[in-house]
Parts: structure tokens; sequence; C-alpha cells
């Protein structure tokens, strides 16, 4: 309910000083008797009309507080609203090899990876989403779905260990084109994050984007791992003991992937960067939305302008037939 001219509605205000007045004469019009006893009028019926005496003063006001309402004009609003969704499509291809192990990023390579995917998955909720894994060989972890809730869950069982070792850049990129190549939708993106260099596989890195790019998908590759030297957790007999290795991968292969496709090339050297990396591709692949809304309104105060005329010819036949006092 809405009101169009709802300044009148301060109107309503002057039924405080009303109110008080009709008090302050109620007081004023209260007479007196002094009689020797009581007892003998103890005798006389009470009349039920004394307690319906304020009728007719509680009416006026309803009459008049509709009154005022009428003219702030009331109106019920009936609005709806169409929303036209072109989606985006988005396999994401993890690399869950050894090395994401490394503790560069904390804690460590493969669980910001995850962490950030995550955080990057609820920010879409009209896009179908899907993960494909990859080290040595390469499955799908989750088809595209727009049940990012199972996803999510999908995402958190991935760990290293899961298939054999190694880096299958190029059988990891397949293996997501294959999941996305007959989408419908209107933009299909690929985001592919790894930390080392294509070393197993049937398909080459190369191969595997140039299919992208003949259906259509664009790439954004991530390379995570800081410059230098880094530690990486290995296990053994006496326990997890650590091996430093030197932090670098294909980066060339990785641009070109990405720019071959109409895509573009990150890297990540920390936790805080790679948040940046996937909230800058978030405004590179903005879902579009079209709204339409509508809105019809309906006048209501005839109601309140009815209510208000029968309060009061109630009160004005009140006063003249069972309320009627005679002075």
């Amino acid at each position: 309910m809405t009101f169009h001219n709802p300044e009148y509605l301060f109107l309503l205000l002057l039924l405080i000083p009303i109110v008080f007045w009709y008090i302050k004469e109620m007081h004023k019009s209260d007479a007196s008797l002094q009689i020797s006893s009581l007892h003998s009028l103890l005798k006389f019926p009470k009349s039920k009309k004394i307690k319906f005496r304020h009728v007719p003063f509680v009416f006026r006001v309803l009459a008049i507080s509709f009154i005022i309402i009428a003219l702030s004009r009331p109106q019920a609003s009936n609005s709806w609203r169409t929303q036209n969704t072109e989606g985006i499509d988005i396999m994401m291809a993890i690399d869950i090899s050894g090395t994401m192990l490394a503790e560069d990023l904390k804690p460590n390579r493969l669980e910001a990876s995850k962490d950030v995917a995550s955080e990057f998955i609820l920010s879409r909720p009209n896009d179908n989403i899907g993960l494909v894994v990859f080290a040595g060989e390469s499955f799908t972890q989750c088809p595209l779905t727009i049940d990012h809730a199972v996803l999510i869950n999908l995402f958190k069982g991935v760990n290293y260990g899961m298939i054999e070792d190694g880096t299958a850049i190029g059988l990891g990129l397949a293996n997501a084109v294959n999941r996305i190549k007959d989408s419908k939708a209107k933009s299909k993106v690929i985001i592919l994050l790894t930390d080392g260099s294509n070393n197993r596989g049937d398909i080459a890195p190369i191969t595997a984007a140039e299919i992208a790019k003949t259906f259509g998908v664009r790439i954004y590759s991530i390379g995570v791992g800081s410059h230098g030297v880094v530690n990486i957790p290995v296990p053994t007999p006496m326990g997890v003991q650590y091996q430093q290795m030197q932090s670098e991968f294909d980066e060339k292969s990785l641009r070109e992937i990405a720019g071959m496709t109409g895509g573009k090339y990150f890297r990540a050297t920390d936790n805080s960067k790679l948040r940046q990396i996937y909230q800058e591709i978030d405004q590179l692949e903005k879902t579009k939305i079209s709204v339409q809304e509508f809105s019809k309104k309906d006048e209501q105060f005839y109601l309140f302008a009815l209510l208000a005329f029968i309060f009061l010819l109630s009160e004005v036949l009140l006063r003249n037939t069972l309320l009627r006092k005679i002075p």
C-alpha cells in the first residue's frame, strides 16, 4: 500500500487536540447534586446508555481519520518482473599433481586454489560450472551444473593422490573442452590452473587449445607459484620431509593457449594475487541479465471514503436517537 499524497497524513495529528478537548469538555459538563444519602438511589437500575455515551465521539474520530486517509489517496501496487539470463558455462581444469602441495601459497597451492575457486563459484549463481582435475591423467569431477552446493562439495573432495602423478595439461584441457563444447550458452569459458609443464598424456596443450578455439571456447590460464625455490612436502617411511625445488613452469605455452582462444594468462604468486585473478575473471565474464519491470496501481481511497461516511452517518443517528441528549 502506497500513498499518492502522503503529506495529508500529517492531518491525523489534529486528532490529538480534538481528543483532549473532548475529555476537557466532559469534565466541565459533569453535574453535581448534594443529597444526604445514596441508599435510596441504589434501588434504581443503571442505564446501559451510560456505557455507550462516548461511542458517537469515537465514530466521529474514526470518520475524520478515514477522510484524511482518503485524501492522501492510498494505492495498491501490483508489480511483476521478468528476467532473461544469458548464462555463461565455465569448466574449471585444476592441476592436482604433487608440486601443487608446495607451501608458497597457504596452506599449499592446491588448498589455496580450492578455497579461492569455491569463492568464485559462489559469486556466479546464474552460471553452469563444472570441474575437471588432472595430474598424470585426467577425469571429470563434476559436469556442468547449476547446483553449486554439489559442485563445492565435490571440490572439497579433490586431493593429491586421486590419480597417478604427473602433469598432463593437454589431456586435462582436452577433457574440459569435451565437456563444454556442446554447450548452448552464448559464452563458453575454461579456467586452467596449473603449476607445471606438460610431461604426460598424448595430447599437447597447444593442440587442445586449437580444439577449444574451434568450438568457440575461451581459455583463461593461471600459472600458480612464487618465484625462486619452494619447499614441497614428500611422504617418506620416516614421516613427511621437505624437498626444495625451483618454482618454474611453461609460461610461454600458457600464454599461447590463452592468447589463441581470446582469453588471458595470469601468474599467481600468493593467495591474494590468486584471489585478485579470479575477481578479474569474474569481471571479464559477467552474466548478461535483461530485466523488464511492470507496475500497476489501483486507487483505494473510495474504500476509506465509504468507511468515513458510514461512521459519520452512525454518529448522527446515535446522537439523534438512542443517545440523544436532552438539554
